[in-house]
């Protein structure tokens, strides 16, 4: 099913699934930085390719920036804070604007997933049903969030007045990953915007398409000119520069615990800057031996590990079962995994599309031949399939007769592999969960609710799920234990803290 806007949008229809090869073909990309509301070439006038990983194919040439480029962005945003363009708007009047960007963003939400599709390999109907209206409500919630939070009066004696009141932060370098590129832009647009903020992103190298198109719709929001900004090009060079930037007053990343550090160096050996991490993760999902309908717990785990082709922070990666129901679940697990058919992304029913890139298919593989080394029994997929595209694709994997010592039970695979891991009592299941240096989230499967409790409770991550794989709506916090995220929380209110700062104004009356 399809859940783009009715209405709008040049690739919008109200009857069938549109030709999305055929669109593909008429598409005009944004390829240029967007600096201080126009769209400009790098200073260095240097370009990088960008790749279709469902094809090989180069897409388009885009901009590539550097330190310069950087320096001129972040003035722009410095610029439009201080003067207030924004900043000092009325909160309505922001809340308006945010407003208008996200109906903009679903009028366009078919061909900003085709965008993503080709951007990035995953198939375009996992864009539409899930990417675009995440990226739309994300964008809503937070724009009807900013005059729902209040500032406070503390309690004083009569010929004082105590206030303490939020003041958004100043200029934010936000550094967004490849896997979800818009969904994630707009989880941390939607508060740095909505507080005042003025923002210089810096989108991954590999999916900056659709970062360039959301930045065409930001000025036709009416979001003044250096309030959003779009430095385009590498991590070494712009994103480091970013991060080290003096006059950045925050800095947001999410993407690989190894990359994370080098944000809490650069921050240390310049300004200091607020830094909020997002970071990696080892996912257990754990299935009690009380559950009684197998099924759903099926269809739930692989959701878990195969959507968006694995390449998911919270991915269910490690399959924690009860050794008496492991070789039901195992049966019935390898059973649903054939519906998840591999595929051209742009082809309705495809379930999985392609990786990334060359090298992170590469990467896989070769965590999938190190559990083999290790002893692991590879009881499903393992292998590179349709070669022959030019493309980057991988089948459903499952490793049985895994322990938590192994390889691709300590480091995240960033694929669609699973390791299935067996325990005999809730304790050890509690044990094997936390025996990771990571702790962004967690499932469980039970029908006892004292386990249920016991367990979420237990296990060491920023997120637990009972029942399902999720997590969770615009209404809770988002983030990770561990090395799995440092310095803050996406969506809630909880975001809203990470990008404001807190002042105290204390008044002595006559």
């Amino acid at each position: 099913m399809l859940l783009g806007a009715t209405t709008g949008g040049r690739f919008m229809t109200n009857t069938a699934r549109p030709d999305f090869a055929a669109l593909a073909k008429s598409l005009k990309f944004r390829t240029q930085a967007f600096i201080n509301g126009e769209f400009v070439d790098a200073v260095g006038g240097e370009e990088f390719e960008t790749i279709n990983p469902a094809t090989g194919e180069v897409i388009t040439k885009i901009a590539e920036c550097d330190a310069r480029d950087v320096d001129i962005a972040v003035a722009a945003a410095k610029a439009a804070f201080e003067d207030g363009r924004w900043s000092k708007l009325a909160p309505k009047e922001r809340k308006r604007a945010l407003q208008r960007l996200a109906a903009l963003v679903e009028q366009n939400s078919q061909e900003l997933a085709l965008i993503e599709s080709l951007d990035n390999g995953k198939p375009v109907d996992d864009a539409i049903a899930a990417d675009l209206p995440d990226a739309v409500e994300t964008l809503k919630w937070h724009a009807e969030a900013i005059d729902k939070l209040y500032d406070q009066v503390s309690p004083t004696a009569s010929d004082l007045v105590s206030l303490v009141v939020r003041e958004p932060i100043g200029v934010v370098g936000a550094v967004i990953p490849w896997n979800f590129p818009l969904a994630i832009l707009a989880m941390k647009v939607g508060p740095v915007l909505a507080g005042g903020n003025s923002v210089v992103i810096k989108p991954a190298e590999q999916t900056t398409l659709s970062a360039l198109r959301f930045a065409e719709l930001v000025a036709e929001a009416g979001i003044p000119a250096g309030v959003f900004n779009v430095v385009t090009g590498f991590g070494e060079t712009a994103g480091q520069a970013l991060g080290r930037h003096p006059d950045v007053d925050c800095l947001s990343f999410t993407g690989s615990t190894e990359v994370g550090r080098y944000f809490l160096k650069y921050s240390a050996e310049s300004n200091l800057k607020r830094v909020i991490l997002e970071l990696g993760g080892k996912s257990p999902a754990i299935v009690m031996d009380d559950v009684d309908d197998l099924q759903p717990i099926v269809e739930q785990l692989a959701i878990g590990i195969l959507f968006s082709q694995g390449e998911n922070c919270s991915a269910g990666s490690r399959l924690l079962v009860h050794e008496k129901i492991k070789d039901r679940l195992l049966e019935a697990l390898l059973e649903h995994f054939k519906t998840w058919n591999v595929g051209d992304p742009l082809v309705e029913g495809t379930r999985i599309g392609a990786v990334i890139e060359e090298k992170h298919m590469n990467r896989i593989l070769g965590y999938i031949e190190s559990g083999l080394k290790e002893g692991g029994r590879l009881v499903c997929g393992g292998k590179r399939v349709r070669e022959e595209t030019g493309g980057f694709y991988i089948e459903p994997t499952i490793f049985d007769g895994v322990n938590n010592a192994m390889t691709i039970a300590r480091e995240e695979i960033f694929g669609p592999v699973l390791s299935v891991i067996t325990f005999k009592t809730v304790e050890e299941a509690i044990q094997i969960a936390n025996d990771t240096p990571y702790g962004l989230a967690a499932s469980l499967y039970t029908n006892n609710l004292h386990v249920a409790h016991k367990v979420s409770r237990a296990i060491r991550a920023g997120t637990v799920s009972v029942n399902c794989f999720s997590e969770g709506d615009q209404s809770v916090p988002f983030g990770g234990f561990k090395q799995s995220g440092f310095g803050g929380r996406e969506k809630s209110f909880h975001a809203h803290d990470q990008y404001t700062e807190v002042k105290t104004i204390w008044m002595q009356l006559k």
